[in-house]
């Protein structure tokens, strides 16, 4: 697949193929993800352990973005897609077998290690056909767009594994991911192709860039707007671990911290498609400068709360600030990335965003080991800052008009 987008173009006539398949995905990793180290404990792993194999599908997809980008080049977005739909299905199904082998915790281990690197060839290849196939006035709504269905997804998922386990037990939440992860397949199948791009006029064909001469030629961006985007994701991270920390701290019930952190998922839904228009209208930096000055904002903010109600706010405009940032770090991803060697530039990309997810928990968890819970939620606020000030400076001016 190529550079030249679909003629004419609908963003409508593409929405099921383009869409459908990210919120299966997503909504299958949502039924997993609350009971993955709750599976561990069962099979014998220690309370560290546990938390050791739910960490394996970040690292899976973290360390797995740059040969995702290569599994892209050499099979087209739309047929890694599909594979790695299919093979993160099959390590679901693995999953939920997995007590009935010896070596159970292995099983799921390695089960684990494959949903993250399937989610990485699942997602570089997904930004990389919306950012060829959508002209660029209406990219930001486009990554947005899949940036909040991917969130829609996630915040579905728990339910509806829940709803499952009730009659199969823990693992019916496995099973309800392999049905998703198997239609997530199947509708990606008909994802329309991208024409092909007009052979060379000299009729030599173009070397492929590399990895190695993207990440030289295009440093300059990596260490700019990049670092920015690894403090935004940073940030992000972090907030999952903050608020139900915090809601401990306060000696808030269980119940009270997930109704918090529901509300602030809520909200974090209910505003990409708002924030995408007007980074389409007005420019990338309208969204990106005020998002982290906010998140950064609310992570200040929680320390100081005392209460539900107080840390319930915070709560929110954290959701908002996170919610406004949909697709954010897609839409820079494509609007940096260069015709020839697009995926070996998203895949670094993405590498780098998932250095920072890692990042920004481990900066919470250092600073409250070394002086208090607080202090490390300060810290990760301190990034929020820091990112709106790369950002603020970095990205260029909007530099297409419309009258829309």
């Amino acid at each position: 697949m190529t550079t030249t987008r679909l003629a004419p173009f609908s963003l409508r006539s593409i929405a099921v193929p383009a869409f459908g398949p990210a919120l299966m995905f997503s909504l299958g990793e949502g039924a997993i993800l609350p009971v993955v180290a709750l599976s561990a404990r069962d099979l014998g792993a220690s309370v560290a352990g546990a938390a050791l194999i739910v960490t394996l599908i970040g690292l899976g997809s973290w360390f797995f973005n740059l040969p995702a980008s290569l599994i892209t080049l050499k099979f087209g977005e739309r047929w890694a897609i599909v594979g790695a739909a299919a093979a993160s299905a099959a390590a679901l199904a693995a999953a939920a077998v997995a007590p009935l082998f010896p070596g159970g915790l292995w099983v799921l281990a390695a089960a684990m290690v494959v949903v993250g690197m399937a989610a990485s060839v699942f997602s570089l290849a997904r930004q990389k056909y919306l950012t060829e196939a959508v002209p660029v006035m209406l990219r930001a709504r486009a990554l947005s767009t899949l940036g909040g269905v991917n969130r829609i997804g996630i915040f579905i998922g728990p339910f509806i594994g829940a709803a499952v386990m009730q009659f199969a037990g823990i693992t019916g939440a496995y099973w309800v991911g392999v049905v998703a992860m198997a239609a997530a397949a199947a509708v990606s199948v008909t994802i329309p192709d991208l024409e092909a791009a007009p052979a060379p006029e000299d009729g030599v064909p173009r070397q492929q860039p590399t990895l190695r001469s993207i990440a030289v030629s295009h440093a300059g961006v990596f260490l700019t707007v990049g670092g920015g985007v690894l403090l935004l994701s940073a940030i992000r991270a972090s907030r999952q671990a903050v608020i139900p920390l915090w809601a401990d701290h306060l000696g808030l019930d269980p119940t009270q911290a997930s109704l918090i952190y529901g509300i602030s998922g809520a909200i974090d839904m209910l505003v990409f498609y708002p924030a995408g228009r007007l980074m389409d209208r007005k420019g990338r930096q309208w969204v990106a400068v005020p998002s982290t000055l906010i998140m950064g904002t609310a992570m200040v903010l929680i320390p100081l709360s005392t209460g539900f109600v107080s840390l319930m706010l915070a709560a929110l405009l954290i959701g908002f600030g996170n919610g406004i940032s949909s697709g954010l770090n897609m839409t820079l991803g494509a609007d940096f990335s260069p015709d020839a060697g697009r995926g070996q530039f998203l895949g670094i990309w993405r590498f780098m965003a998932d250095a920072g997810s890692t990042g920004g928990p481990v900066l919470l968890s250092g600073v409250t080991a070394a002086v208090s819970l607080g202090a490390g939620v300060a810290a990760t606020g301190v990034l929020g800052f820091a990112a709106a000030a790369v950002f603020a400076v970095t990205i260029p001016r909007l530099k297409y008009r419309r009258n829309y």
